[in-house]
């Protein structure tokens, strides 16, 4: 990466950081598609999110983090849950799992909430400086998910903060376990071969 890029990607970065930090909701590039984000304990800003995706009051958003261990008390982690992170994270398995001590302003459901670490070096460089971010696809409610930053910049323009581009995520939502049941259930799947997933989960 020439100097110039190096720059230009360290601004980006502080742009989200400060955005967030601020209350906004960004874009994100992910490994999957791009996502909106923000403060999962910004009250605001999850209205915020919910009001420009045009997304149904209720409907859970998800948790991305930088590393497993910065979800410790957002969640309470199962043994397989531990196993299925160490087995496929960072990538594109979303673990449910049930929520911790720390309040959040996401909804969810059932008292569980939907976590992942995204295989995207520069997403996790801004995770582990703003903490995990509330997320959910970067679309208006039922339209298909957005993989390129300048789409994404054309379909919400001000209405977000920044937009952290880098790469071409691979297009598909990623796979979802539910860990708070025995055994742990699929309820979407992804990239992610249902026979690597066989140990752990029933289909």
């Amino acid at each position: 990466m020439t100097a110039d890029r190096e720059t230009g990607a360290s601004n980006a970065l502080h742009a989200a950081l400060a955005a967030v930090r601020g209350g906004a909701v960004i874009a994100v590039a992910t490994d999957t598609v791009y996502g909106l984000a923000c403060d999962p304990a910004n009250a605001a800003a999850v209205d915020r999110v919910y009001v420009i995706k045009g997304r149904p009051a209720g409907m859970e958003l998800s948790l991305l983090a930088g590393d497993a261990a910065d979800l410790d008390d957002l969640v309470r982690w199962t043994a397989i849950a531990e196993h299925l992170a160490e087995a496929f994270w960072p990538g594109p398995l979303s673990l449910v799992l049930p929520i911790g001590v720390r309040g959040l302003a996401v909804p969810r459901r059932g008292g569980t909430v939907s976590v992942r670490v995204p295989d995207h070096d520069r997403l996790r460089d801004l995770l582990r400086e703003s903490g995990p971010l509330a997320s959910t696809s970067a679309n208006r409610h039922r339209a298909p998910p957005l993989t390129q930053a300048a789409a994404v910049r054309r379909e919400f323009g001000a209405e977000i903060g920044a937009v952290l581009a880098g790469g071409r995520p691979r297009g598909s939502a990623s796979t979802i376990i539910d860990c708070s049941v025995t055994p742990p259930r699929v309820l979407r799947d992804g990239p992610i071969d249902s026979h690597r997933l066989r140990e752990f989960v029933q289909g």
